[in-house]
Protein backbone atom coordinates (compact mmCIF):
# COMPACT_ATOMS: atom_id res chain seq x y z
CA UNK A 1 0.00 0.00 0.00
CA UNK A 2 1.35 3.43 -0.95
CA UNK A 3 1.99 6.13 1.60
CA UNK A 4 0.75 9.63 0.75
CA UNK A 5 1.62 13.05 2.16
CA UNK A 6 -0.55 16.16 2.25
CA UNK A 7 1.03 19.44 1.12
CA UNK A 8 1.38 20.42 4.81
CA UNK A 9 3.17 17.15 5.60
CA UNK A 10 5.49 17.59 2.63
CA UNK A 11 6.30 21.15 3.71
CA UNK A 12 7.02 19.79 7.20
CA UNK A 13 9.33 17.16 5.65
CA UNK A 14 11.39 20.03 4.25
CA UNK A 15 11.61 21.63 7.70
CA UNK A 16 9.99 24.89 6.63
CA UNK A 17 12.42 25.51 3.75
CA UNK A 18 9.56 24.91 1.29
CA UNK A 19 6.12 26.25 2.16
CA UNK A 20 2.68 24.93 1.28
CA UNK A 21 2.27 27.98 -0.97
CA UNK A 22 5.53 27.19 -2.78
CA UNK A 23 4.27 23.64 -3.38
CA UNK A 24 1.05 25.10 -4.84
CA UNK A 25 3.08 27.38 -7.11
CA UNK A 26 5.23 24.45 -8.24
CA UNK A 27 2.09 22.45 -9.10
CA UNK A 28 0.83 25.32 -11.27
CA UNK A 29 4.21 25.59 -13.00
CA UNK A 30 4.58 21.83 -13.51
CA UNK A 31 7.59 21.70 -11.16
CA UNK A 32 8.20 19.72 -7.99
CA UNK A 33 7.22 16.17 -7.17
CA UNK A 34 4.36 14.42 -8.93
CA UNK A 35 1.03 14.76 -7.17
CA UNK A 36 -2.43 13.28 -7.19
CA UNK A 37 -5.61 15.33 -7.05
CA UNK A 38 -8.71 13.57 -5.77
CA UNK A 39 -11.89 15.42 -4.96
CA UNK A 40 -10.10 18.74 -4.75
CA UNK A 41 -7.46 17.40 -2.36
CA UNK A 42 -3.77 17.13 -3.20
CA UNK A 43 -1.64 14.15 -2.19
CA UNK A 44 1.99 13.29 -2.85
CA UNK A 45 2.98 9.61 -3.05
CA UNK A 46 6.06 9.14 -0.88
CA UNK A 47 7.68 7.05 -3.65
CA UNK A 48 7.25 9.97 -6.10
CA UNK A 49 8.65 12.44 -3.57
CA UNK A 50 11.71 10.23 -3.00
CA UNK A 51 12.25 9.85 -6.77
CA UNK A 52 12.00 13.62 -7.26
CA UNK A 53 14.46 14.23 -4.42
CA UNK A 54 16.89 11.69 -5.89
CA UNK A 55 16.69 13.38 -9.31
CA UNK A 56 17.75 16.65 -7.69
CA UNK A 57 20.76 15.22 -5.85
CA UNK A 58 24.05 16.67 -7.07
CA UNK A 59 27.73 16.10 -6.30
CA UNK A 60 28.43 19.82 -6.45
CA UNK A 61 28.36 22.73 -8.83
CA UNK A 62 30.55 22.57 -11.95
CA UNK A 63 32.80 25.28 -10.46
CA UNK A 64 33.29 23.26 -7.26
CA UNK A 65 34.04 20.15 -9.31
CA UNK A 66 36.71 22.00 -11.31
CA UNK A 67 38.33 23.24 -8.09
CA UNK A 68 38.58 19.69 -6.76
CA UNK A 69 40.14 18.33 -9.93
CA UNK A 70 42.18 21.31 -11.05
Amino acid sequence: MKTFLTPAQLAERYAGRVSVKTLANWRCLGKGPRFLKVGGRIAYALDDVAAWEASRTADGTPVAQRRRTG
